[in-house]
């Protein structure tokens, strides 16, 4: 079973990323840390009990990862394009308790995994040959992780996650992976002309839409 653990805001900056959300939401994800082994860093907000946001985006800092860098952001074009285009909420992040039995199934379409870390957490997640999102990002990316999840950690600044929606052009073939997969607690989906996000979340300031 994959069970929703996080959503993915992928910004070409972190600065942007954070402007984003605080534009969406009125509240400032609070920082992260940084990923080593994806030259990454990220803000998060908590969403619930083991749920929570996730803006990431390359860290200009941190050495280039020898393999490839997760999210699709080793393309930074494309990342670019994406933002500009208003597709900012990119993806999820799904948690099962045995990715190596989800990746002998699946794994061509999620990838391989590979050990990552942020401080002193450490997880195992799968990441496509080409670092890019699975299924352009109708397919969540997969984490193992070896600890309790991070979010009852964060502070809490009242943002609870009401729903989540995913347009596709064809969301049948999209459910019928995630039954395939064990989808549990994924996005709501809806026919469109192209993958798109958005998140409703409940906020101190009322319910705000994050895309």
């Amino acid at each position: 079973m994959l069970r929703l653990d996080h959503l993915t805001v992928i910004a070409p900056t972190l600065a942007e990323g954070v402007a984003h959300v605080r534009a969406c939401l009125g509240l400032e994800p609070p920082p992260g840390g940084s990923h080593p082994e994806m030259g990454t860093h990220n803000h998060v907000m908590r969403l619930g009990d083991a749920l929570y946001l996730e803006v990431v985006a390359v860290d200009p800092d941190a050495p280039a990862p020898a393999g490839p860098r997760w999210f699709g952001l080793g393309d930074a074009a494309a990342v670019r394009s994406d933002w500009e285009r208003g597709r900012r909420l990119r993806g999820w992040v799904a948690g099962t308790v045995d990715i190596d039995l989800v990746l002998a199934r699946h794994g061509s379409l999620l990838g391989d995994a590979t050990w990552v870390s942020r401080g002193g957490n450490h997880s195992r997640f799968a990441v496509p040959p080409d670092g890019g999102l699975p299924l352009d990002g109708a397919l969540p990316s997969v984490i193992e992780r070896t600890g309790p999840p991070p979010a009852a950690r964060m502070p809490d600044l009242g943002a609870r996650l009401r729903g989540f929606v995913l347009e596709h052009p064809d969301p049948d073939r999209v459910a019928a992976l995630y039954r395939d997969l064990g989808v549990d607690r994924g996005p709501e989906l809806r026919a469109g002309p192209e993958i798109r996000y958005r998140a409703l979340i409940d906020t101190p300031g009322g319910v705000r839409t994050l895309t």
